[in-house]
């Protein structure tokens, strides 16, 4: 799985977040921004933030390195904002950290992107189903002039419905992706051209390799799906179908 380092400091709450992450320091000597498995969000997020992540770094769109953060009730103890300290005290254990970018700033309108770089963002935001990508609250950053997707517990959201059972892989197949909103909608005539290079490399190996990452203790089970493994594999069904089809999810139409 991903590397696991261990909590040494709570540091600051990032307010700005719905799920209130926070900045720690570790015993690597690492800062990270850790989004707690506490959360009202839960599991998923973190489940979705290691797949989506990792599924992007491999595809060559800059992300920031991941890790999960192994959290002890000792940290929690003398931190005075009564909120934070409950969230800590409902993540002992293994929470997800996102390398902070000292000097990064988030991206707006000032920056213009590279077209391939956008449009990769773009097409991974479609193919994962990413909700979360609008010039409301952009999540992206600028780190030494080029530009880094972060934040992506919104996408998959598939998987939010499995309480009842694993969904139907097909019906992900052919969701349509509304990019009316998306920050870097203006690049969408660039996605076609990278639907033809990225989807290929979407494989059923890149997909093991990339679920490998996601802790065990992460995935719970499901009506259908009881282990890490068969949870694992419903995953990579479901990303399979959505490039092994025709691809009616293409953000190629709309207003930009």
């Amino acid at each position: 799985m991903i590397r696991t380092v261990s909590a040494t400091r709570y540091v600051a709450p990032l307010r700005e977040g719905g799920s209130l992450p926070g900045i720690v320091e570790a015993d690597d000597l690492g800062t990270y921004v850790c989004k707690f498995r506490g959360a009202g969000q839960g599991l998923k997020v973190l489940v979705a933030e290691v797949v989506v992540g990792e599924l992007a770094r491999a595809l060559g769109v800059r992300t920031p390195d991941l890790v999960a953060v192994d959290l002890e009730a000792a940290i929690g103890k003398y931190e005075a904002d009564e909120e934070v300290q409950d969230l800590l005290t409902a993540s002992i254990g293994l929470n997800l950290g996102v390398d902070f970018l000292p000097g990064s700033f988030g991206y707006d309108a000032g920056y213009t992107p590279d077209d391939t770089v956008a449009a990769s963002i773009l097409w991974l935001d479609a193919l994962t189903a990413n909700v979360d990508r609008s010039w409301r609250n952009p999540n992206l950053l600028v780190w030494h002039g080029d530009l880094w997707a972060i934040d992506h517990g919104a996408c998959l959201y598939f998987h939010h419905g499995w309480s009842g059972g694993v969904g139907s892989a097909e019906r992900f197949a052919h969701q349509p992706y509304d990019a009316s909103d998306h920050v870097l909608a203006a690049h969408r005539s660039a996605v076609p051209d990278l639907d033809a290079a990225l989807a290929p490399r979407v494989t059923a190996d890149l997909l093991h390799d990339v679920l490998a990452l996601v802790p065990d203790e992460w995935l719970e089970p499901v009506p259908g799906a009881a282990s890490a493994a068969e949870l694992r594999a419903s995953y990579t069904a479901f990303l399979l179908a959505r490039v092994s089809g025709e691809r009616s999810w293409l953000p190629v139409t709309g207003a930009a």
